[in-house]
């Protein structure tokens, strides 16, 4: 038996059958778990699974899909098996718009989380504020400046200094995924929509709607379905620029011509 069967028996208290790993885990091991009889789970390791199903607990009291944590122990956690076999087309889309208005009804809470949160070795920064531009500057841009090219930190500075000219001071703060890109969207069969994976944190609804926007590219009905500010469309490339930021960190320099090519669409 493997450390990882073993680990997985000990939390369920039943040694599986089988497990077979799943890909698309860049910065954490995931399994589907059969067990003896035929019941089917999803097993993840990581360093952080226990905020991850903090937060999956937390989405799933808006109503929002998103799996049910079964149990969670040290470096492991059980969750319901998910329905992954549809694609994000024009139905799901649609669903999708209808579980981000779920997620993102106003909490009146300050931006930020109860804790910081971590992408592998890239912090993330959640103290608490009431001003947005600021938190976006100090707590996902800054961060980043000791940890790129010297080009890229003075030009990321000089957008900080200019946020409050960018982003709205205090819209309505919401409950966010957080990693919202559109692998951590499962489509089942019939066309529903789960959330997975997130990273969430109170803060505007717009910043996933962008992450969606790296990867894929959501129709203008979806937009359009969760009736936006105006604006939103050019506040996008603020809210890309702190994932294209992580990835650069975390995946090297294929992600540099995005984080310089939002930079100059904002004037920095």
């Amino acid at each position: 038996m493997s450390p990882a069967e073993r680990a997985v028996g000990c939390l369920l208290d039943e040694t599986p059958a089988a497990m077979r790993p799943l890909s698309g885990g860049d910065l954490s091991a995931v399994f589907c778990v059969t067990m003896p009889d035929g019941a089917r789970v999803i097993a993840k390791q990581a360093g952080n699974v226990a905020a991850e199903a903090d937060m999956l607990r937390r989405m799933g009291t808006t109503g929002v899909r998103v799996p049910d944590v079964i149990a969670c122990k040290g470096k492991w956690m059980i969750l319901s098996h998910v329905d992954g076999t549809g694609r994000l087309d024009a139905a799901a889309w649609d669903d999708l718009a209808a579980q981000l208005s779920l997620l993102h009804r106003p909490t009146g809470e300050p931006y930020g989380w109860d804790r910081d949160h971590a992408f592998g070795a890239v912090g993330i920064e959640n103290a608490r504020g009431d001003d947005w531009p600021q938190f976006w500057a100090e707590r996902r841009l800054r961060p980043h400046i000791p940890h790129v090219a010297a080009a890229l930190a003075r030009r990321i500075d000089a957008l900080c200094h200019r946020m409050g000219d960018i982003l709205p001071a205090r819209p309505d703060a919401a409950l966010l995924h957080g990693d919202l890109w559109g692998g951590n969207v499962m489509v089942g069969g019939d066309g529903g929509c789960t959330l997975i994976d997130p990273a969430c944190y109170i803060g505007h609804r717009e910043v996933d709607w962008a992450m969606l926007t790296l990867f894929n590219s959501p129709p203008d009905r979806f937009f359009a379905a969760m009736a936006p500010e105006p604006g939103w469309r050019a506040r996008l490339g603020c809210h890309r620029l702190w994932p294209l930021l992580v990835h650069l960190r975390l995946f090297g320099a294929s992600y540099r011509g995005g984080v310089e090519r939002e930079l100059s669409h904002l004037g920095a």
